[in-house]
């Protein structure tokens, strides 16, 4: 960010942005520079998740010039344009304040999105959802998420399963072994690693799952979940998902 570097969280961003454009707007002189307005504009539009949340005079202005002729055209008064760009800034400070939803999550939830009928988005979105105030139950959503994706793969592709008596690991590896994503399917030595992780977060999270979740009774000495936890377990869940979908998608595709 050069000259913005001393802006340590994108809230800040957010907000001297805003500052930026209402001192452009009125002549205040408040906020940054026209550099800053640019460089600023950049960075939150090579976000996949802040684009979205930018207004659309930022998006169709690309420097404090074109935002002055768009601003003194639209609005004769002062207090009519801060008004205007408080209202249009509104929705990325209040994301960037909140720390809501992160790009990945976003990514994921898009692509979860097109399976609606295995229930695999509505898991994704619960495991958001209980992520801070139940750790345990996001735990468990995690490994539905991964059962869902799963069986939806192995359903699409015509391999049967057991599913009343299948465990994750197992269902992991039939859908890796359909997707050519099974360690034992390549020679090359960094592909075995790299798979052979991927199956080891799938057996570590059933494993998590059994041993944190809420799917069990728990006895006096059980260990309690912190959001930490569930954080790790569902952003994992959810990267295996995506990856597993698009090498679906892409097979399809071919």
């Amino acid at each position: 960010m050069n000259n913005l570097e001393y802006l340590k969280s994108d809230y800040e961003r957010a907000d001297f942005l805003t500052n930026t454009l209402i001192g452009h707007a009125t002549q205040d002189g408040c906020g940054g520079t026209e550099q800053d307005y640019i460089q600023l504009r950049k960075y939150f539009l090579d976000n996949p998740v802040t684009k979205g949340l930018l207004p659309n005079c930022i998006r169709t202005n690309r420097n404090t010039g074109q935002f002055w002729q768009f601003i003194k055209h639209k609005f004769g008064t002062y207090a009519e344009r801060r008004a205007f760009i408080w209202d249009e800034m509104n929705p990325l400070l209040d994301f960037c304040e909140s720390n809501q939803i992160f790009p990945a999550e976003k990514t994921i939830s898009e692509v979860l999105g097109k399976f609606d009928q295995a229930g695999i988005h509505h898991a994704w979105q619960k495991a958001l959802e209980r992520k801070p105030s139940d750790p345990e139950g996001a735990i468990t959503i995690s490994r539905t998420i991964l059962e869902s994706v799963c069986k939806h793969i192995l359903d699409e592709t015509g391999i049967e399963y057991d599913s009343n008596k299948i465990e994750l690991p197992d269902l992991y590896k039939k859908t890796a072994r359909e997707l050519n994503l099974s360690p034992s399917q390549h020679t090359e030595d960094i592909f075995k690693q790299i798979l052979g992780g991927c199956s080891g977060i799938v057996n570590g999270l059933g494993s998590l799952r059994n041993k944190l979740g809420d799917a069990h009774g728990k006895g006096k000495g059980n260990i309690k979940p912190a959001p930490r936890h569930a954080e790790l377990a569902v952003n994992l869940s959810g990267t295996m998902a995506l990856f597993l979908l698009e090498t679906f998608n892409a097979r399809k595709e071919k």
